[in-house]
């Protein structure tokens, strides 16, 4: 497909102000087949599930994917009273209920508050109950949910309506996901819909892509619509690794020395005060020492996977407590304090920190 005629858009302009009652005197312009979305087409479908609310982003506060809570909202976390105003104060959320290991966390949400439906339609809830009797409609975390998470539109975009007769009815221009997706919604059966091409989308890895024609946007969504983690899940700390690379995980670990255990958890039992003084360093040939009360043992450290799928293996000779492939959960850079954290499943834990990294 191809971009509307630049003949198409000098004219449209001209026909801004008209409304939906035309007269035989109204201008007959043929929009470019090859570039036409008709509505109640798969392709329009599709334009609507990218553009959909996406109901996991605040799984955090409360579990259900099949909508979100309207922002602000005040929540209580194990005491501790917190006001979200956007997300990134879901990190913040995240740091209260990681702080303990061995407490049990609860998040009281202050009522009533607005919910917001994946179609963007909207209900006001007045307590717990009512939240979840609308959660039920959505509390498996493995059901499918009909959103495209794995890419984005890059907005502003353009389009145009022609009817069956080829008249111009109208050109907007859409700046976020909800306004697009009730373009989409709106148009009539007999509405033909032209896209002002090139438009870009951005895909899970970062990248973005231009497209030029409805034909490259139905390919781009078919290949890349399934393309990542759509992280549907109720754990809210599984993705805290995204973005982690084998080579970021070395570099903070060799660039330190005397790393100390500060947490390490095996079937349920809290390991760590028999590592009191027991300093790790790293080094990049992925060999490792550890020191404690003049003693001294070596052994190694090896890198497996990337991002969200990060192992390492350690094998150091008498320390069978941590001699195992762990998971990468994350890795925290707060200023001079660092923390590198592993696991096995959902209970065992090893956490390394340095408090002296620069």
């Amino acid at each position: 497909m191809k971009t509307i005629k630049p003949l198409l858009f000098a004219l449209v302009g001209l026909f801004l102000t008209m409304t939906s009652c035309r007269t035989e005197d109204d201008l007959s312009i043929d929009p470019p087949t090859e570039s036409t979305l008709q509505a109640n087409s798969v392709l329009a479908s599709q334009i609507q599930q990218v553009t959909m609310n996406d109901g996991s982003i605040d799984n955090i506060v409360y579990n259900a994917n099949c909508f979100t809570i309207q922002l602000p909202i005040s929540v209580t976390i194990n005491g501790v009273e917190l006001t979200i105003t956007n997300i990134d104060d879901y990190d913040d959320l995240e740091d209260i209920l990681d702080e303990f290991d061995d407490d049990d966390d609860t998040i009281d949400i202050e009522f009533p508050i607005t919910i917001i439906f994946a179609d963007y339609t909207e209900t006001q809830v007045n307590s717990l109950d009512q939240l979840e009797d609308y959660a039920d409609d959505c509390n498996d975390e493995n059901e499918f949910d009909d959103d495209i998470e794995c890419l984005d539109f890059v907005y502003p975009i353009s389009a145009s309506v022609f009817n069956t007769n080829n008249e111009v009815i109208e050109t907007l221009t859409f700046t976020n996901d909800y306004d697009l997706y009730e373009f989409i919604d709106d148009i009539d059966e007999d509405d033909l819909i032209g896209f002002e091409f090139p438009i870009s989308i951005v895909i899970a890895d970062g990248t973005e892509i231009v497209i030029n024609n409805f034909n490259e946007l139905d390919d781009a969504i078919d290949e890349f619509d399934d393309d990542c983690d759509e992280d549907d899940d109720f754990d809210y700390g599984d993705d805290d690794c995204n973005n982690c690379t084998p080579s970021q995980l070395q570099s903070v670990l060799t660039a330190c020395s005397d790393w100390h255990i500060d947490e390490l958890e095996r079937n349920d039992n809290d390991l760590e005060n028999n590592y009191n003084g027991y300093l790790f360093n790293f080094f990049a040939d992925e060999t490792v020492t550890v020191a404690w009360s003049g003693n001294s043992a070596s052994g190694t450290w090896i890198i497996n996977g990337t991002g969200n799928d990060i192992t390492v293996t350690f094998d150091i000779p008498g320390f069978d407590d941590i001699n195992t492939t762990w998971h990468l959960d994350e890795i925290d850079n707060d200023n001079d304090d660092v923390e590198i954290d592993f696991a096995i499943g959902d209970d065992d834990e090893l956490e390394f920190q340095n408090d002296n990294c620069n």
